[in-house]
């Protein structure tokens, strides 16, 4: 079944080692239209802070209890790099997070 990612946002994300907070955003690219990144606000856990997310660590969305699912544990989650909604994410950017 075909869903918009719409769908996902605000729902909880859960890491092997428990709740993290919410789905906030997804990054695109603009040229490919394929997702760079998903963008976590990690709220209680780590207040006030959000963090990128490879879509390669989203695991499964279990639609009823609205709970989506990442293949990570809580200290990859903190070691994340942090979300900057005004930075322009482009290669050279993301070089730098990957460094």
């Amino acid at each position: 079944m075909l869903r918009s990612v719409s769908a996902i946002l605000n729902y909880a994300l859960l890491t092997e080692d428990g709740e993290i907070g919410r789905c906030k955003d997804f990054l695109f690219d603009d040229e490919n239209w394929t997702i760079r990144y998903m963008a976590a606000d990690t709220r209680k856990w780590l207040p006030g802070r959000k963090v990128l997310i490879s879509p390669i660590s989203l695991g499964a969305v279990d639609w009823s209890t609205r709970l989506f699912q990442v293949e990570l544990a809580r200290r990859q989650v903190e070691d994340s790099p942090e979300y900057e909604p005004l930075a322009p994410i482009n290669r050279d950017y993301e070089r730098a997070l990957h460094d």
